[in-house]
């Protein structure tokens, strides 16, 4: 049996991958859309001069421009179009998610289905406008501040009219990009959103391997740091790996019925609970909503002179919350935790899934349907949700805090990107396997469907 079922997943994978026309149009229009993203990513602003904010941009480099930097594909480097990325986004559905569970009105929307789902989704949409344009008009007065403080003029006309239009540019390249994740998830393969930021964290890996062994080249970094970090990413790989396909299978028993053979049979079945529920989402809300006031901060700073109390007051702010430190790790880790457990209670409701086994006439051998259910439900899920939590917490700031403190440029490295990457990677081979599994049984059907018909 096992080989069978070898050979029969071998089978759909490699020879039916040819006559998957639809799965075939799906991935060439998932590869179009990033490659208009990569585009994207080299248009600079208007009244920008590129050459002279690539000099400014290698005096500030380091701590949370790196990081913004990085999850926008270089964008934020080149100061392009779509320099704030996706992060915006991000943000204001976090703001959103929170409201809809504290507000009783939010609330009632999220209960009324796909007419509430639309309008959460509008209000979600406002909210990243709103942030964008803030975000991009602290950024347009942070270049110009920059470019007035190094005597470097970046800003060929700085001024009102350069903000403006800095900030309507800005919001057109993040309302774009959120279209065109939306593009992706309804008419390609995987999460938009996320293969978007998954995207940009790849597109900086050459340039992170380059640096590595350079550094390695000039004597920088020896060696043996560079196999320990070589060493380290396999075993998170396989790691994350493991640990986002484990699952806690719930048993559940179904009345007996009347078979074929008119014997009374009892059928089985089970619920998968995964144990990371949240997939990649812990990890980025809570870098977006670090990223938020140390963007708007590091900026500020730059437009207030450092002699006054404000701007004393501000830049230790971003010094205590640069990335690597103390601070910044704990309030990371605490982020991921909080976020562990929230969207676990947004995308699993042990109430919901409790009433629906209790229709089809099933339960858990020894708990009883209804509230009960319910109960060990969320016993299970929140004691999973731990290990969960513990597992991304351990990924995502273990590895980064040790190549922080050892002051390599190596963010790619980190364990949230690996995570993202990793998890996003898996999350689309699955989708392309069960696109082919789903032509595969089709193909099925026409045949059997045909030969009923000849006989």
């Amino acid at each position: 049996m096992a080989s069978r079922a070898d050979n029969f997943v071998s089978n759909f994978s490699l020879a039916n991958f040819s006559k998957a026309s639809d799965l075939k149009s799906r991935i060439w229009f998932t590869i179009g859309a990033l490659v208009v993203f990569r585009f994207l990513s080299f248009v600079p602003l208007p009244g920008v001069n590129p050459l002279i904010l690539e000099t400014l941009y290698d005096q500030t480099r380091g701590g949370v421009l790196d990081i913004f930097n990085t999850f926008s594909g270089g964008s934020l480097e080149r100061m392009s179009l779509i320099a704030l990325g996706i992060m915006p986004y991000i943000t204001a559905s976090i703001v959103v998610q929170l409201a809809a569970s504290l507000h009783p009105a939010l609330m009632a929307l999220k209960k009324e289905g796909e007419t509430g789902r639309k309008k959460l989704n509008q209000y979600t949409r406002y909210g990243t406008v709103f942030l964008t344009a803030m975000q991009g008009w602290f950024l347009a007065a942070g270049l110009e501040s920059y470019a007035a403080q190094s005597g470097l003029a970046a800003v060929v006309m700085p001024g009102y009219l350069f903000r403006v239009g800095a900030v309507i540019s800005l919001v057109g390249g993040t309302m774009f990009l959120l279209w065109l994740g939306e593009q992706i998830t309804a008419r390609g393969i995987g999460n938009g959103v996320s293969l978007i930021i998954m995207a940009g964290i790849v597109a900086q890996f050459p340039t992170f391997v380059a640096n590595m062994f350079e550094g390695g080249r000039t004597g920088s970094i020896s060696p043996f740091i560079i196999v320990s970090l070589i060493a380290m990413i396999v075993v998170l790989i396989l790691f994350i790996c493991f640990m986002e396909r484990a699952q806690r299978r719930l048993l559940i028993q179904y009345p007996k019925r009347a078979s074929q053979r008119g014997m009374m049979q009892a059928d089985r079945s089970h619920l998968p609970l995964k144990i990371n529920t949240a997939g990649v989402i812990p990890p980025i809300f809570a870098s977006s909503l670090l990223l938020l006031p140390l963007t708007i901060t590091q900026f500020a700073g730059n437009s207030i002179s450092p002699d006054t109390t404000t701007g004393q007051a501000i830049q230790t702010i971003v010094q205590y919350l640069q990335h690597g430190q103390p601070l910044y790790m704990s309030l990371y880790a605490a982020g991921i935790i909080f976020f562990c457990f929230f969207y676990t209670a947004v995308v699993f409701n042990p109430e919901e899934t409790a009433e629906n086994l209790k229709k089809n006439g099933g339960f858990i051998p020894g708990i009883r349907p209804g509230k009960n259910t319910a109960t060990y439900l969320d016993y299970v899920l929140t004691r999973i949700t731990v290990v969960g939590a513990a597992y991304i917490t351990v990924v995502c700031v273990i590895p980064e805090y040790f190549i922080a403190n050892l002051g390599l440029p190596l963010f790619f490295l980190g364990g949230t990107s690996l995570l993202i990457v990793v998890n996003v990677t898996v999350d689309t081979i699955t989708q392309i396997q069960s696109h082919l599994l789903a032509h595969q049984y089709g193909d099925l059907i026409k045949k059997a469907k045909l030969k009923g018909r000849l006989r």
